[in-house]
């Protein structure tokens, strides 16, 4: 693996983790966090040997967002009503990279080990499945800096909870403990502390990784496109999906397996 200033990633056994790595900032991005986040992801995108990806945080933190320490500079020789362009930052820094998390076609795990707030909260409901500490939170901090929830969080959020509950969350911004986010539905598994975490993310890795990558790739294909489709549509885009899953070496080695009575080998093809 590469080396990188603000993350350290690791692979083996299929499963790549990704570690935000500035504990002394709460693991906050900064410039060079969102490009080498989005070098490591594009590398779990492309590496076949990668078949389940975590994403985790060093220290105390999972994530706490910008660093609004690597961005005062904007705001210096600036009044009200000047342009900073914070559509641009989010285009250049923060959308390709939560998208590629989003969309990549192998299961995602986010290891929340404490605090998830701003664009790091988002970057954690962009994964598929969410195991958190009990000491861990969730938090849309935007509102209390006089921003809008961004990296998909006004989409991920609503998908996860329904539109009331990610509503009281993004206009008070107030902190959500994890045991009350497993509550809602947004932490799947809620653990004691972070050896435990490593033990759960772990077991949770390995088996994803030991199943047919392809299947879950185009699972998570289909539940996407289900938030933006009719029921026909939804019937015709699983059959064709399922065209392409049924021709992959995995399928058949599941029914080979099954009809010989033994435990499937699948190798994500």
């Amino acid at each position: 693996m590469s080396t990188f200033e603000t993350i350290d990633v690791a692979a083996a056994d299929g499963v790549m983790t990704i570690t935000l790595n500035r504990p002394e900032s709460y693991n906050a991005f900064n410039d060079q966090m969102s490009v080498e986040l989005g070098t490591a992801l594009r590398t779990a995108t492309r590496d076949d040997a990668v078949r389940c990806l975590v994403l985790t945080g060093a220290g105390k933190a999972f994530c706490s967002g910008q660093d609004l320490a690597d961005i005062r500079g904007r705001y210096e020789g600036t009044r009200v009503g000047d342009d900073l362009d914070f559509g641009t930052h989010l285009r250049k820094k923060y959308n390709g990279v939560v998208q590629r998390l989003r969309t990549l076609e192998k299961p995602v795990i986010a290891a929340v080990n404490g605090v998830a707030a701003g664009a790091g909260a988002s970057f954690a409901f962009a994964c598929d499945l969410r195991i958190a500490t009990k000491n861990a939170s969730f938090m849309m901090a935007f509102v209390n800096v006089g921003l809008v929830p961004d990296s998909g969080a006004t989409q991920t959020l609503v998908q996860h909870v329904g539109y009331g509950r990610a509503a009281e969350l993004c206009f008070f911004g107030q902190k959500l403990p994890a045991s009350e986010a497993q509550h809602v539905g947004l932490v799947n598994r809620l653990v004691q502390d972070e050896a435990e975490l490593r033990v759960a993310t772990q077991e949770w890795a390995g088996q994803l990784a030991g199943m047919p990558t392809r299947a879950i790739g185009l699972t998570k294909r289909a539940l996407r496109h289900a938030w933006t489709s009719t029921f026909e549509d939804q019937l015709e885009y699983e059959a064709f999906l399922q065209h392409t899953a049924g021709n992959t070496a995995d399928h058949r080695e599941g029914v080979m397996a099954f009809a010989e009575k033994r435990k499937p080998s699948f190798e994500g093809k």
